[in-house]
């Protein structure tokens, strides 16, 4: 196999990494920030920034995020990517089609968006600051799901720390990391050209 330099959401480069390493492939992870969630539009820029900077650096680049909210524009870059409209269907496709048909409004949590979520969420949207924000933002939701990728104690408590911060009721619904170690080696290994 080549060396590989995989551009990957900053939510997505440890299990990235993780995976590489135990399939022993020759992967370089370039993370970008996972704040730019909180503005997609500029998800494209940052990775055609990373894909300038690392080209010719590389026998091959790939893009390790779904569309994540930027309606194509990862896409026009040229470059392949994970095969998911977002990140979470990735640890859970099945599982967040399924939790959608049975209860529209659900939300995601991933190990990462729970390990963070007072910095993504809380901070980011300012609801530290202003608490009277939180049913603005999250009132159309009726349950959290944490799709947990290695489930620890922490992990859960983390999850359950978010749940009760939106004042949601969470489900738990263990998942691993097997749908993105299958998109990744469709990136890695098994390439067109």
């Amino acid at each position: 196999m080549s060396r590989v330099a995989v551009i990957a959401c900053g939510a997505l480069a440890a299990d990235v990494r993780r995976i590489g390493r135990r399939r022993g492939w020759d992967l370089d992870v370039h993370p970008v920030p996972a704040l730019l969630h909180n503005r997609p539009e500029r998800i494209a820029p940052a990775v055609a920034a990373e894909l300038a900077r690392l080209r010719g650096c590389y026998d091959a680049v790939a893009v390790a995020y779904g569309d994540c909210g930027t309606y194509g524009a990862l896409d026009q870059l040229g470059l392949d990517r994970l095969d998911a409209d977002h990140c979470y269907e990735l640890f859970g496709r099945e599982e967040v089609a399924d939790a959608l048909a049975e209860q529209p409004g659900t939300y995601f949590l991933t190990d990462f968006l729970a390990r963070t979520f007072e910095r993504t969420v809380v901070r980011e949207l300012g609801l530290d600051r202003h608490p009277e924000l939180r049913d603005l933002y999250f009132g159309n939701y009726t349950r959290v799901l944490w799709l947990a990728q290695r489930p620890t104690d922490a992990t859960r408590a983390a999850a359950e720390g978010a749940a009760a911060k939106i004042g949601l009721p969470l489900e738990v619904q263990v998942v691993g990391n097997a749908g993105l170690e299958r998109q990744l080696e469709r990136l890695v290994i098994t390439r067109p050209g």
